[in-house]
């Protein structure tokens, strides 16, 4: 995300004068209190007035809860650059976060208000914001980030899904995969761009030399191809031809990650942590050719994609732009540095909780330790940003 485009006059809380500031905000405490509360309830220590499984909210509030949020923060934020127009601020960003807000309050309380009024109104949010997106693209004419909008659309047709096959069958299998598979895609395309560009942009000014390679026809083409192994993934998850097209994307995925010159930003940790995020996507598409082939557990290629990719490229997008947006250098603090490395342990134990089930206990607890400190931790470190009560460091020119 560049330089952001002249505000329209706006006298009310700093917190509604741009998307990125209550939605990473409020995304990254949800992340934490959400996980915070897994673990007694998968034990049977708390219950909650949910109508899905113990196991399938969870998935459901990860998924469908925290990770719309920081995509919604990201693309109310980047679309204004993308399109040259005004950001949605004010009245109708309070609609968005009370739609969201009130999403996670009806998915807790289903079995009280019922399954199909919890999903109605948390169907609404992410409906609310592709009309919003596509709206400000189409009038944009920025023609080519509307397959942004088609990624988002399918991550609200697994919500739909997850919602109606959860209720009717008792578990969410599909509407579970979709989501994930739609994530995948969501991080192949936008992580496509952000981490090359972020990462070119700092070479060039500070270590001379090799450049990612530019956007360009293998990049589209692993995306195509990584799209229909998911798909393929989506509808039949186990057999060879699965894991044949699984392992094949996963080193396709691997390719592309190498061209774009990660090796050369260890002295830049706002950008290392990008490749380090979007490393966990062919990771996880290995893994998941190896659970096809009943060589491990799903759930290892699941976290690694879940709680490291999406957990390690969201905390990332939402620290660099919170440091952007906000007029401060773009420098990883040491505060920043143990974020980072908090959201890369905890995704190394959840994976390896599947791939050592004899030492799950620990992993698991070390799991949501570590989560909770990154997530917990930028929401203490960043929120004074975000809601205006901390001055400016350095502008960034």
């Amino acid at each position: 995300m560049n330089a952001v485009p002249r505000l329209k006059p706006y006298a009310g809380p700093i917190l509604l004068s741009y998307g990125f500031r209550p939605f990473f905000l409020l995304g990254a405490i949800y992340a934490g209190l959400a996980v915070l509360a897994w673990l007694p309830i998968f034990q049977g220590e708390l219950q909650l007035r949910t109508a899905f499984g113990a196991i399938d909210w969870h998935v459901h509030e990860m998924l469908y809860g925290y990770l719309p949020a920081v995509v919604t923060g990201f693309l109310l934020t980047a679309i204004p650059n993308w399109t040259g127009r005004l950001p949605i601020q004010g009245a109708p960003l309070l609609v968005l976060v009370v739609l969201w807000l009130a999403g996670r309050v009806a998915v807790t309380l289903s079995a009280e208000i019922g399954w199909l009024t919890a999903a109605v109104i948390d169907a609404g949010f992410l409906t609310l914001l592709i009309g919003a997106i596509g709206r400000e693209i189409i009038a944009g004419k920025n023609w080519r980030n509307l397959r942004v909008v088609a990624v988002v659309a399918l991550l609200l047709v697994g919500n739909i899904a997850f919602h109606i096959e959860s209720h009717f069958s008792g578990n969410a299998d599909y509407g579970i995969r979709i989501g994930i598979a739609a994530m995948v895609l969501l991080i192949s395309v936008i992580g496509g761009r952000v981490v090359p560009s972020f990462t070119r942009n700092w070479l060039v000014r500070e270590n001379p030399g090799r450049l990612p390679a530019p956007m360009g026809n293998i990049d589209l083409s692993v995306i195509a191809f990584s799209a229909a192994a998911l798909a393929l993934w989506v509808f039949r998850p186990v057999g060879p031809d699965t894991a044949a097209a699984l392992g094949a994307a996963g080193l396709a995925q691997l390719l592309r990650l190498a061209r774009w010159a990660g090796d050369r930003t260890v002295r830049d940790r706002l950008v290392l942590i990008l490749h380090v995020g979007y490393a966990f996507v062919p990771l996880g598409f290995l893994l998941s050719s190896a659970a096809a082939f009943g060589l491990i557990l799903p759930s290892a290629a699941v976290h690694a994609w879940t709680v490291g990719a999406a957990g390690t490229m969201t905390l990332a997008v939402m620290t660099r732009a919170s440091l952007g947006h906000t007029g401060h250098a773009l420098v990883a603090s040491a505060m920043t540095q143990v974020l980072y490395a908090a959201v890369v342990i905890a995704a190394l134990s959840r994976i390896s909780a599947s791939l050592f089930p004899d030492w799950s206990g620990v992993l698991l607890h070390l799991t949501v330790l570590a989560w909770c400190v990154a997530f917990f931790g930028f929401s203490l470190s960043f929120g004074p940003l975000l809601i205006g009560t901390k001055r400016r460091a350095a502008i960034v020119h």
